[in-house]
């Protein structure tokens, strides 16, 4: 079993690495070679949507509505759409915060957010901006940036 594993993961780095646009995934922190591939097979086509931040929909990682009547209040995340690009995501956004020492403008962002409103929901509000900025980053062809000036992928999200 421990060979097969070693098998798949071998075919698993090989696809990556000859993948340009997964290799352009995994410059932004916290997000690796699995997380890149699943990315990448989930949304397939950039331009399928018209607005990046729709793609965070399509994760499953945007607040429910409810609204009857006089009612009117966000929920907690839909769930609705790929579970598994949902799961890579916040993976990544949780190694990004807890694990990686470089600061980017993105944990710094993720840190201000976390002090505010905790750590779980930062971590959340923090893939739904990744599938954001990875999406931006395949249309656009560029890679991380991870300083955050004019005319970087920050404020394009």
């Amino acid at each position: 079993m421990r060979q097969q594993l070693a098998t798949l993961h071998k075919m698993l780095l090989d696809t990556v690495r000859h993948d340009p646009v997964c290799r352009r995934f995994m410059t932004v922190p916290g997000v690796g070679p699995v997380g890149a591939l699943t990315y990448r097979a989930s949304v397939d086509q950039p331009h399928r949507f018209v607005h990046s931040r729709t793609v965070g929909a399509h994760a499953g990682l945007t607040p429910k509505r409810y609204q009857s009547g006089e009612i009117d209040y966000d929920g907690g995340v839909s769930k609705c759409g790929d579970s598994m690009l949902r799961a890579m995501l916040y993976e990544a956004a949780q190694s990004m915060l807890t694990h990686s020492k470089k600061w980017s403008w993105l944990k710094a962002w993720g840190m201000r957010v976390a002090q505010r409103r905790g750590m779980r929901r930062a971590i959340v509000a923090l893939a739904r901006r990744l599938a954001v900025i990875l999406h931006r980053m395949w249309v656009d062809g560029t890679d991380f940036r991870w300083t955050n000036g004019p005319g970087t992928v920050a404020s394009a999200a």
